[in-house]
C-alpha cells in the first residue's frame, strides 16, 4: 500500500500528462485514468515505473454512470486509498445557444461536471478515517472570460467552480479542495499553434505556459 496515492482521471494526454509526471517526481503513487487514449497512459506508467515511481493505468467512459463508479475501487486496487483526486478529464465541443444538442450537452455535463462530483463523493465515502485528503477540479479561464462560443462546456466548469466551494464547505476540514483555471497552454484539436499563440497574446504574460 502506498503513503499517497494520486488519482488523475484524463491523465494520458495534455495537462494531465504534465500533473501525472510532477506527482510521480513528488513520489505519489499515481493512477492514471483514461478512455480512448490507453496506449498513452500505458506507455507514461512504464516511463515512471522505468525511472522507480509506481504507477498504474485504469480506463473508463465517464459518460457511463456504471463505469466512474467503478473509478475509484479500481484506483485502490492498485496502491490503496486515494489520498489526491484530480478532476481534470473534460470534453471540449464546440456550440452556442442557438445549436445546442442534446448529446453533446450531455456529453459535457456527464463528464465535466456529473463525474467529478461522484468521484469526490466517493474519494470522501472511501478515504479512511485517519487519513487526510485533497481534491483539485480542473475548470477553465472561460469561467472568467466568457464567450458565446463552447456554451455548454463554459456552463459545466462554471458549475465546477460553484461545486468546488459547497465540496470545500461538505468536506472540510479532512479534506482540501481548490479549483485551478489554466490559461491557453496547449494547442487543442479545435485550433492549432497559431491559434493559441493569439490567445496567448491577449494575455498579461503574453505567452503561453511552458
Amino acid at each position: 500500500m502506498a503513503a499517497e496515492v494520486a488519482l488523475v482521471t484524463g491523465g494520458a494526454r495534455r495537462i494531465g500528462r504534465a500533473i501525472v509526471e510532477r506527482l510521480a517526481e513528488s513520489g505519489y503513487a499515481v493512477v492514471i485514468h483514461c478512455n480512448q487514449s490507453r496506449s498513452e497512459a500505458e506507455e507514461l506508467a512504464a516511463q515512471i515505473r522505468a525511472k522507480g515511481g509506481q504507477a498504474a493505468v485504469v480506463t473508463a467512459d465517464l459518460v457511463d454512470a456504471a463505469a466512474v463508479d467503478g473509478v475509484l475501487p479500481a484506483a485502490e486496487a492498485a496502491f490503496g486509498p486515494v489520498t489526491l483526486l484530480v478532476n481534470n478529464a473534460s470534453s471540449f465541443l464546440i456550440d452556442d445557444v442557438r445549436s445546442l444538442e442534446v448529446l453533446r450537452w450531455n456529453r459535457q455535463f456527464s463528464i465535466n461536471l456529473r463525474a467529478p462530483s461522484v468521484l469526490a463523493g466517493a474519494m470522501a465515502n472511501r478515504l479512511p478515517a485517519d487519513r487526510q485528503g485533497a481534491i483539485v477540479n480542473i475548470i477553465d479561464q472561460r469561467v472568467r472570460k466568457l464567450t458565446p462560443q463552447y456554451y455548454s462546456y463554459t456552463l459545466t466548469k462554471s458549475a465546477l467552480l460553484a461545486a468546488t466551494t459547497t465540496m470545500a464547505q461538505a468536506l472540510a476540514p479532512r479534506i482540501r479542495v481548490n479549483a485551478i483555471g489554466p490559461g491557453p497552454t496547449f494547442a487543442n484539436a479545435h485550433g492549432g499553434e497559431s491559434a493559441l499563440a493569439a490567445e496567448a497574446a491577449g494575455t498579461l504574460l503574453n505567452r503561453k505556459v511552458e
